[in-house]
């Protein structure tokens, strides 16, 4: 017997448990302090009423003989992957149902994809980066490229045909920098991966907070994207599911090489590996995109980016440089004087006992750098930055 070594190539803890571990560890010594936590990308809102009606309705299905459901379709049920089609066609993109896979969130299945790649594959992700993209690689011994972003092309790094990869990590907004590529910026992407034979794992978890024209909310809407594009969302942003797990990803029938068709493979996968996702959690999430159930939706995302507006104008107010904070729950700052992302962390958790993540967790090019999110309640927001303005205006 002998173990996958490559797990010694990856970092001992998890970013975010560490995070929580040290918080946990300052509030253990310091119990009469309260502290409040702007890191970890967790909704705080309860699930829409059309969601919670739903999901009981559902609980009911399964209480009664005739209504009663056991194993589902690998691939979800009808009912949700036709509301999830029906979205997308509301925004101008066109799938067949077949290219409509359910699962228990996007983070799963960005690992989990992994598994119809040749491990020789050359991967290409964005410095600073959302850790599960590396690690899931590093444990496969794959070669990892980064394309660099930086305050200076915006964290948004275009295309470098010098660089040869086969798989392409974009997250858009991003996490953690809060970044959105243009769609004219995607198509470039686009024409570089069908140029190389590459594929793009194109993670939109939070499309739904883009307001501005001209930013992409799919990068299945751009030319070219069905022969190169993986989409991959969640409704734990979307419609607060971080608690209940549903996703889906989206591969079109076009994505092919060899004879090999990404979306057979992927039905295989699953099929294979995976017992789909509870029909409870999944009448829910068919909720999600009712008249009634996204108008809902539509409020509880209105609340997080006022927060994140709230964050915004108090680093406008201290003079520091920042990107999201509009079209994208996170915050990315620069941290003040120089100070290095854990010195910020430290900082900000012993003086001001507010809780964020440091940039320098998602790569190189993120230190220096610190995530706000905007997910905490308005209360804790507004408390958050107060202090943050305190500590920072002396």
């Amino acid at each position: 017997m002998n173990f996958n070594t490559n797990f010694n190539n990856i970092a001992e803890s998890y970013l975010f448990a560490e995070v929580a571990r040290r918080a946990s560890a300052y509030s253990a010594a310091h119990p009469e302090k309260k502290v409040l936590k702007l890191g970890i990308g967790d909704v705080t809102l309860p699930l829409a009423p059309a969601v919670i009606k739903a999901l009981h309705s559902a609980v009911d299905d399964m209480s009664k003989k005739e209504t009663f459901q056991g194993y589902g379709p690998y691939e979800g049920y009808d009912f949700l992957r036709e509301s999830i089609q029906r979205y997308y066609l509301s925004r101008g993109v066109k799938l067949d149902l077949s290219e409509i896979f359910v699962s228990d969130g996007a983070k799963s299945d960005l690992g989990n994809i992994l598994d119809i790649f040749s491990a020789e594959n050359t991967v290409l992700v964005p410095d600073p980066v959302y850790p599960v993209y590396v690690d899931t690689n590093v444990m496969a011994g794959r070669k990892i490229l980064y394309a660099n972003a930086t305050k200076e092309n915006g964290f948004l790094p275009m295309p470098d045909y010098s660089v040869n990869a086969d798989i392409i990590y974009i997250c858009s907004p991003n996490n953690p920098t809060g970044a959105a590529y243009s769609e004219r910026q995607l198509k470039e992407w686009v024409d570089y991966a069908n140029a190389k034979n590459a594929v793009i794992l194109y993670d939109a978890a939070y499309e739904c907070f883009i307001e501005e024209e001209g930013l992409a909310r799919s990068i299945l809407g751009i030319d070219g994207a069905r022969t190169c594009a993986i989409e991959f969302c969640s409704f734990s942003k979307t419609a607060g599911f971080t608690g209940t797990r549903c996703g889906y990803t989206v591969i079109p029938q076009e994505l092919k090489k060899d004879g090999n068709s990404a979306n057979k493979m992927w039905l295989r996968r699953q099929s294979t590996k995976f017992n789909g996702v509870p029909y409870i959690v999944q009448k829910g999430a068919a909720a999600v995109f009712t008249e009634e159930g996204y108008a809902q939706i539509l409020k509880n995302i209105a609340y997080y980016k006022r927060n994140a507006k709230i964050i915004a104008e108090a680093m406008d107010s201290l003079s520091i440089s920042y990107t999201g904070g509009k079209n994208s729950p996170y915050i990315w700052l620069q941290c003040p004087d120089g100070m290095k992302s854990w010195d910020f962390f430290d900082l900000l958790l012993e003086k001001a006992q507010v809780v964020g993540t440091p940039g320098a967790g998602f790569g190189v090019n993120g230190e220096g750098c610190f995530r706000l999110t905007a997910f905490a309640s308005e209360e804790v927001t507004l408390e958050a930055v107060s202090r943050i303005k305190s500590l920072l205006s002396k």
